[in-house]
């Protein structure tokens, strides 16, 4: 690649600038590399799409748009092709490691590579409307505190959206005709890797456990990549005080000069917080006598009534508030938000009660810390765990947590770890283990049986597997669906 080439790649950043003839290799062709695709073939580059699934949807989406495509099995085949496509500039998939045969022979060339997230932070102008980003990450509870953000900001009269990894890839909402007053950007740690220079307005990093070290390679690299969605912070970190690693990134931040850190957290805040007083949740961090004065939101009664008592969701709820706040909603409009807000499927779902047993689907959970996050939340506990570990200590959850536990029901396939925890740490708690029996066997139907057999009235069945799901299920939503689906035929069937 010539540097000319190199230097009018890097130098565009406006969507009115000339992006017309580059020449533009995509990595994968998920959600996001379709809408990169589509993002660029509008501005008139040539785009080539490489990735190795079959996809017939997009595919045919990708002819009718005028991209390029390339379904190519193995790393050695794909690099081939990249090489003859000869590119000007790569962007990437959020899934491909820091690692990757691609990418690194795009940088050894000095070919910029991008990931979605800073290509769409240069094309944020398309309208005259443009969005402030709120950029959220932490190991759990992204997706809800994103979510609260933008019904927040809603309610502040804004025009906002929930974007990034929540599902909604940005470029998509940057290409909206109307444009937006803010964004709020759900970002993962392999987003975050490839983050480029961007500026939030507000940012936070809810929490910090180790977390796809195989992707990042060390624990060390992992919380770097959170760190960074603190960089060149316009108005506000958000971190949180029960967590030391988030306020050290907070300290360690280059910020635009006069953002603040709002810290957030279970217990009395101090001036520049949010935090609860006498079951009162109230923001320190906003009020103009926040020395000595503090603004009321909502009560930690109102929210166990609407099932978002626990912890966990008490402290996304007060992040989200301080964001919000951050951007200039009212504390009413705080309130209203808050009290009108139902969380996703599979996030600590209350399904009802039957029998006198309490069912919660929390198949969100697929690591040790959102699981804990659950379990601690409760009392007396029949928990349906396992699956795909991903290096997860079980015995880290159990121990702790033994004493609240009535049952267990061991699912997936990396049982024999699990069922080892449980007689290391928890000896005396009766334990079903579901071992499937042919490829029609319903694991979820199986577990549903064993939980119900094991659970007695005031008990919870908490299903918070601390795993991934692809052992047995498509995801964590599919295997939700099917655990609903399972309680559903058992509350029929009495």
């Amino acid at each position: 690649m010539t540097i000319d080439v190199r230097e009018r790649v890097l130098a565009l950043s406006s969507w009115h600038h000339d992006w017309s003839g580059l020449r533009v290799a995509v990595l994968g062709l998920g959600v996001t590399g379709f809408s990169v695709a589509d993002t660029l073939v509008e501005l008139g580059s040539r785009v080539r799409v490489i990735f190795a699934g079959e996809d017939p949807e997009r595919e045919q989406l990708l002819r009718v748009i005028g991209a390029e495509q390339a379904r190519i099995a193995g790393d050695e085949a794909q690099l081939a092709d990249l090489e003859a496509f000869d590119p000007d500039l790569v962007v990437v998939s959020p899934g491909y490691r820091p690692d990757h045969p691609l990418t690194e022979w795009a940088i050894a060339r000095g070919t910029v590579v991008w990931g979605d997230i800073e290509l769409g932070w240069r094309l944020r102008d398309k309208t005259d409307r443009v969005a402030d980003w709120i950029c959220v990450t932490g190991t759990n509870g992204k997706t809800t505190t994103s979510q609260l953000t933008a019904h927040m900001l809603l309610a502040g009269g804004l025009r906002a959206a929930p974007v990034g990894n929540i599902g909604v890839p940005i470029l998509d909402a940057l290409r909206d005709p109307q444009g937006y007053d803010a964004l709020v950007v759900e970002l993962s740690s392999f987003q975050l890797e490839r983050l480029g220079e961007i500026s939030p307005y507000a940012s936070v990093c809810l929490n910090i456990a180790d977390d796809h070290l195989d992707w990042h390679g060390s624990a060390e690299a992992y919380r770097a990549a959170k760190a960074k969605v603190y960089a060149h912070t316009q108005v506000a970190c958000v971190y949180n005080r029960a967590d030391a690693a988030t306020e050290r990134m907070v300290e360690e931040a280059d910020v635009v000069e006069g953002a603040r850190a709002i810290s957030f957290g279970l217990d009395a805040p101090p001036p520049s917080g949010f935090g609860i007083v006498d079951g009162l949740l109230i923001d320190r961090g906003f009020h103009a006598e926040r020395r000595s004065s503090a603004y009321e939101l909502v009560t930690i009664e109102e929210l166990q009534e609407r099932h978002l008592g626990a912890p966990h969701l008490v402290q996304n709820i007060l992040a989200a508030a301080a964001l919000a706040r951050s951007r200039g909603v009212e504390p009413e409009e705080i309130a209203t938000a808050i009290l009108n807000f139902e969380l996703d499927a599979h996030r600590a779902q209350h399904l009802g009660v039957l029998d006198g047993v309490t069912w919660i689907d929390d198949s969100k959970a697929t690591n040790g810390h959102a699981a804990a996050a659950s379990l601690r939340a409760l009392e007396r506990v029949v928990w349906v765990v396992g699956g795909l570990l991903k290096g997860t200590d079980i015995g880290e959850l159990v121990e702790p947590h033994a004493e609240r536990l009535r049952g267990a029901v061991v699912i997936g396939a990396e049982r024999e770890a699990v069922l080892a925890a449980f007689a290391e740490h928890a000896p005396g708690v009766a334990v079903s283990e579901i071992v499937p029996e042919g490829s029609d066997f319903d694991v979820a139907r199986a577990a549903v049986d064993a939980a119900a057999a094991l659970a007695d009235e005031g008990d919870t069945v908490l299903f918070a597997p601390a795993a991934a799901s692809m052992d047995q299920f498509t995801d964590y939503a599919d295997r939700g669906r099917r655990f609903q689906a399972a309680l559903r035929a058992l509350a029929e069937g009495r």
